[in-house]
């Protein structure tokens, strides 16, 4: 593929480097790009994006490429471009073009990566990040001579990082857990243009039809814009599954849409979820749980300020969801001790958002060591357990607000997680039966931590129910 130049000017990129490099001193760090994937032959790859710790530090998409370097001194290695390739992909960008704009000092090519690891002290020496895909990985161990092991289920296959490596991922982090002006930038653009994916996907709503017809007008707003999906975009009227990426379902009158979809502008994501009815009218049950979810949603918005801690973001939300289940009767008790015992986590199983930035779950391929702050661990919760985020919020951190209520049947249906809530009366199946109308709600926002009140970047996306209503099925 054409590699192709970044978008903003090369200060953005010395300028990070030179912050990560104050960070861990005189060790020599290499950063490789990842590389192409192959389906089911060589040339017909999945495409491509370059992974994120090389992205935030070059602003290319190149594959196979690896930055080496440290303080004010780094390069880039790549493979020369192809003979044929202006035949087969078009022009590129020239590498003296590609150094201009990424900052480096050379563009080297890739045969010469191994010598110039050497030279900059052996490869036991250079701190490095684990790329994700296996293949690439595979190829960057037996190069550095550096094969991972992997962390339990409980981190989601994170590598366990020990020595210079650590300390790379320990400085990224600190770096990337708040974002510089040109981040926040790539960061609002994507806001906006899944803005106009979510509205088109009103509009295109009407009965009858199948989901896929919804996704589709989403999907061509993001691609008229020359952005991706960040991640595979969930359009579905069971929205209790919660990562349910099917869209072939046709829509009935009765059903509500929940629609989770962000852009991928450039590598920066949003992540914004709208629930709306198919009729283009909720239901009286569905608009009580739907109300909801909404003020589980402002709550937690409204924690969203320096110091606090996202865990105690999430219990808002949880102890709002806890507060209305009670008033509409599906639970019983006092709203603390509901949502100490996690009877709540019966309908909002998951947490209540994540950190956003290149990755829709930012620097997630670090596993917990990301999202959690030292010292902090995961709760084994039913529940509280899926929370990905454990840290204290500061200005500059972008993080999604997304509380739910799912009918979910693997729940309601397990023993084992409702038995004790209905033993003692706090499940009131009865009261639940009145709401099987509603299989999923969520509403999610992206939201930035600034020195005082939050900003919604995703504000002028509509989410009171009357103004999601009155959109569907414009068009």
């Amino acid at each position: 593929m054409s590699v192709l130049l970044p978008l903003q000017g090369s200060e953005v990129f010395t300028a990070r480097r030179r912050r990560l490099a104050a960070r861990i001193g005189d060790v020599p760090a290499a950063l490789f790009a990842g590389d192409l994937s192959p389906r089911n032959y060589a040339a017909n790859i999945y495409p491509y994006r370059a992974h994120s710790h090389f992205l935030y530090l070059t602003g290319v998409h190149w594959p196979g490429a690896v930055l080496l370097g440290e303080g004010d001194e780094w390069e880039i290695f790549a493979t020369p471009p192809a003979a044929d390739d202006a035949l087969w992909i078009g022009p590129s960008a020239s590498w003296e073009q590609l150094a201009a704009a990424t900052g480096v000092q050379a563009i080297r090519p890739l045969s010469d990566l191994r010598d110039a690891l050497i030279a900059s002290g052996g490869t036991a020496a250079v701190a490095t990040l684990p790329a994700v895909q296996p293949r690439s990985r595979a190829c960057q161990a037996a190069l550095l001579g550096r094969p991972w092991a992997l962390h339990d289920d409980a981190h989601h296959g994170a590598p366990v990082l020990e020595g210079p490596d650590a300390d790379l991922a320990e400085a990224m982090i600190a770096l990337r857990l708040t974002h510089d002006p040109a981040a926040l930038e790539h960061l609002r653009s994507a806001v906006e243009i899944a803005h106009l994916g979510h509205l088109a996907g009103m509009a295109a709503t009407k009965p009858g039809d199948r989901e896929s017809v919804v996704r589709a007008a989403i999907e061509r707003e993001f691609t008229a814009h020359g952005c991706a999906t960040a991640y595979g975009s969930i359009v579905s009227v069971h929205g209790e599954v919660l990562h349910n990426e099917h869209s072939h379902h046709t829509m009935a009158a009765g059903d509500l849409l929940l629609v989770d979809a962000g852009a991928d502008f450039h590598g920066w994501a949003s992540d914004i979820t709208r629930t709306w009815p198919v009729s283009g009218q909720f239901s009286p049950t569905q608009r009580a749980l739907y109300d909801i979810v909404l003020q589980a949603n402002l709550d937690a918005i409204d924690r969203v300020r320096p110091g606090v801690r996202y865990r105690d973001v999430h219990l808002t939300a949880c102890r709002t969801l806890a507060r209305g289940l009670v008033d509409v009767g599906i639970l019983h008790g006092e709203i603390d001790g509901l949502v100490e015992r996690g009877a709540h986590a019966l309908f909002f199983p998951h947490g209540v958002g994540h950190l956003l930035g290149l990755d829709v779950h930012d620097m997630e391929d670090l596993g917990d060591r990301a999202g959690y702050a030292p010292g902090r661990t995961r709760s084994r919760q039913f529940g509280l357990g899926y929370l990905r985020l454990d840290r204290d919020l500061e200005p500059g951190m972008v993080v999604t607000i997304e509380p739910g209520l799912y009918l979910v049947p693997a729940i309601l249906d397990d023993p084992e997680l409702t038995g004790s809530f209905e033993r003692d009366g706090t499940l009131n199946r009865e009261r639940l039966a009145a709401f099987a109308d509603v299989r999923g709600i969520r509403i999610e926002d992206d939201v930035r931590c600034s020195e005082d009140a939050p900003e919604v970047l995703s504000a002028a996306i509509p989410k009171t129910a009357d103004a999601v209503a009155k959109l569907v099925g414009a068009a």
